[in-house]
């Protein structure tokens, strides 16, 4: 599953730095992660980094985009496939 920011985002760039897909960026007003990129850092670390370093809590689980461990775990390696290209 995706993760989704709230309208709780402070927009304070703590959890666009962390992310290893480069799935977040900034929004207007709060920022914003692309479900096509966000693979909840499974493939990269045991927790997502985003919901570890946000200060306000904003990060949810996308009801929407609901994937498999290993569905996301595919994604990341496609991902990162791209960055050795």
């Amino acid at each position: 599953m995706s993760l989704l920011i709230n309208d709780e985002c402070i927009a304070c760039d703590a959890c666009r730095e962390e992310c290893p897909t480069e799935a977040i960026e900034e929004g207007d007003p709060i920022y914003i992660i692309d479900p096509d990129r966000c693979t909840e850092c499974v493939g990269t670390y045991d927790e997502p980094a985003c919901i570890a370093v946000c200060p306000v809590d904003c990060i949810v689980p996308d009801k929407d985009n609901v994937e498999t461990v290993a569905e996301l775990k595919f994604k990341h390696d496609q991902i990162m496939a791209e960055y050795e290209d």
